[in-house]
């Protein structure tokens, strides 16, 4: 016997149609505690990690430009070196970086977050033990060697790669060591420099590729810890404290939108001059393990023209926002820091991006400050800092706290979002794509940084199921269902779309499915009369009110593609079936809202009276 389950189309009205009470605005689940508990250990790991790779940095760079063992943080640029020294010293230090690439870990070339990035991406949140070794160490010789870098980087890939190692000890899904990787390497930020929310910004902006509790609660817990622990292992307070009032006008917002512009452009030739070497490097015929030493001549020549722009260069990042640094310092910054941290980061030595970029959009506000009007101490430094920040790292939000928390400068918040975003702004319309993410598309890898809700979440499975559905009796045979699905009956209408068939009992329940190619099997095997009942298997189902996204995870994780559709309250009764065609409806809606512009309303047109001229009573 064949039957047709015919059901009536749900209406318009959802409320009417369906109860969504099962659904919730996110999936969480007592696991997010789990993990967050895993977080607290992290969390301090990551602040110790931070305070070793100071002191590391540190105690190198006194060693190799003041010959002493000291933990004192100094500015490169604050001695009379020799100039062999200058030319030497970042040389020697690309040679040792470019010896540990190559015979500990190629993982620890570059700045750190492309391969973090990676390993979250591709690599299931799995980082290599030597790693978390290697890295700060190849990155605290680079910088104290004079390498013209940052320390965010290197603790990024540290910290992230202490999580994923507690993680990997452990019975964890992916994304759940990616949550306590992103964890690590957001509490290495935050304690390095004591901004714990632009590091969870930047975990939700950059690492963790999705907003959820089950990720956000372990990566806010470890960021707390870390944030707590600061003060006791680095010191409390801004790292670089604002001085002096400010006066903003209108105009001065106005500005604002000139200096995101010129801070754009500065990120987009920054992030061209890093590919431009790294394909120059590419091209010579030595081996990789060399570039670093070549990298390091580089930032030798610089040096010896601005000693400044060597190293971190906190003190010079510190002139620059209190707006105590002079002209020419200003333009040697701008040009010198800009050549030899996109040049010798393209060879492939270890540093990072965030202190360099801090220094270099200060340079560009100082120089400025001469031309725009006057507002405060360190003003236009700022906003051109967080604006080469957002425009580098296409991380507006992130730019524009950090220039808070760095300053506690929270009267400058409208001016630091008009800046930000607008260098936001011309770098995602000038460049494809970040100095973050260009390494990993020269793998073969696309990475989109673009979030919205998915059309799959916003539709149901009524929507768009198929409500007349050919179903059949379990007494029917084999070659008669095969006969009613190939039309051969008279007078039968059949959707030929239909793979997937519900087999019912004699009260209309559901047994199970049977498909088009069993039964065809079965029939070109000559066993035409096996009745249905003994091929049908177990349904795998779902219900009318379940989201489309649902219905995907529920076929990619069966391996199958159609799905019947029951009732929640009542799982033996069939309403329809549910097809992967049928799911593309949401990324149709989806693309129909994108792209099909469309006019609603128009302004009511004015209709002119005339008078008659010369008309009479």
């Amino acid at each position: 016997m064949r039957d047709s389950v015919d059901r009536q189309r749900p209406g318009t009205s959802i409320s009417a149609r369906r109860d969504v009470g099962h659904l919730a605005d996110f999936t969480a689940t007592s696991r997010m505690l789990f993990i967050a508990a895993l977080a607290v250990p992290i969390g301090a790991l990551g602040a110790g990690a931070a305070w070793a790779l100071s002191h590391l940095i540190a105690i190198i760079t006194n060693l190799v430009w003041y010959q002493r063992f000291s933990t004192t943080t100094t500015g490169i640029g604050a001695g009379h070196h020799n100039p062999l020294l200058i030319l030497g010293a970042p040389v020697l230090g690309g040679l040792i970086v470019g010896l540990m690439a190559r015979y500990g870990s190629e993982k620890i070339r570059g700045h750190g977050m492309p391969e973090t990035i990676e390993a979250i991406l591709l690599g299931g949140s799995k980082v290599a033990p030597r790693v978390a070794v290697l890295k700060p160490v190849s990155a605290a010789v680079s910088i104290g060697s004079g390498g013209p870098f940052g320390a965010e980087g290197p603790i990024i890939m540290t910290g992230g790669a202490l999580g994923s190692l507690l993680a990997q000890f452990l019975h964890l899904t992916a994304d759940e060591r990616k949550a306590l990787l992103v964890s690590g390497a957001s509490a290495g930020m935050a304690a390095t420099f004591n901004t714990p929310f632009a590091a969870l910004l930047l975990a939700v902006e950059l690492l963790l590729f999705e907003w959820r509790p089950r990720s956000f609660v372990p990566v806010a817990t470890a960021v707390s810890v870390a944030a707590v622990l600061r003060p006791a292992l680095l010191g409390s307070g801004a790292l670089f404290p604002a001085v002096g009032a400010l006066h903003i006008t209108a105009l001065t917002c106005a500005l604002c939108v000139v200096s995101g512009i010129a801070s754009g452009l500065l990120a987009v030739v920054a992030t061209r001059l890093v590919y431009a070497s790294e394909d120059g490097f590419a091209r010579l015929p030595v081996h990789w393990m060399w570039w670093p030493a070549l990298g390091g001549l580089i930032i030798g020549v610089g040096g010896i023209f601005v000693p400044q722009a060597l190293g971190v260069g906190y003190d010079v990042i510190g002139a620059e926002l209190d707006g105590s640094i002079g002209l020419g310092l200003v333009v040697g910054i701008l040009i010198v820091k800009t050549l030899i941290w996109s040049l010798s980061l393209g060879s492939g030595t270890s540093g990072g991006v965030l202190a360099p970029m801090f220094m270099i959009g200060g340079a560009l506000g100082a120089l400025e400050a001469h031309v725009f009007p006057a507002v405060g101490p360190g003003f236009w430094a700022l906003i051109a800092l967080a604006g080469v920040l957002g425009g580098v790292m296409r991380s507006p939000i992130t730019g524009v706290v950090f220039a808070v928390e760095l300053t506690h400068r929270f009267d400058a918040l409208l001016p630091l979002i008009i800046g930000a975003c607008t260098a936001y702004a011309v770098s995602v319309l000038v460049l494809k794509r970040s100095v973050l993410t260009e390494k990993i598309a020269r793998r073969g890898y696309h990475l989109s940084r673009e979030y919205d809700v998915d059309p799959l979440e916003i539709l149901f499975v009524g929507e768009v199921m198929q409500d007349d559905v050919l179903a059949f009796s379990a007494q029917d045979t084999a070659g008669g269902a095969l006969a009613a699905i190939s039309g051969h009956h008279p007078d039968e209408v059949v959707d030929r779309r239909q793979m997937l068939y519900p087999i019912l009992d004699d009260d209309r329940r559901l047994l199970g499915v049977v498909t088009r190619t069993a039964l065809e099997t079965v029939v070109h095997e000559d066993e035409s009369d096996t009745p249905l009942g003994r091929l049908c298997v177990p349904a795998v189902v779902t219900h009318p009110e379940e989201t489309l996204r649902a219905a995907a995870m529920t076929m990619a994780a069966n391996d199958i593609n159609r799905l019947p559709v029951v009732d929640r309250d009542n799982p033996d009764v069939v309403l329809g079936m549910v097809s992967l065609t049928m799911l593309l409806a949401g990324r149709v809606r989806d693309h129909h809202e994108e792209h099909a512009a469309q006019q609603f309303l128009r302004l009511p047109r004015m209709r002119s009276s005339r008078v008659e001229v010369g008309a009479t009573a």
